[in-house]
């Protein structure tokens, strides 16, 4: 597994979805999927993807702080 950080190309919107892939070992676009399906239950995944578009740092500044 890689290190959960965004990365910069392959992005759609904050690329969330494009860093849990890769730290996951699947495709962006099964983790949009799964994350779009996962809007259709109750619960906060809207806060959860801005917390970590927030959270998670970009993958040119997780370069530079290693």
């Amino acid at each position: 597994m890689t290190a959960l950080a965004r990365p910069t190309d392959g992005r759609m919107i904050g690329g969330v979805c494009a860093a849990l892939a890769r730290r996951f070992g699947t495709s962006a676009t099964t983790m949009r999927v799964i994350f779009l399906l996962s809007c259709l239950l109750p619960g906060p995944q809207f806060l959860a993807y801005i917390a970590l578009w927030i959270l998670l740092p970009s993958e040119d500044q997780a370069r530079t702080a290693w």
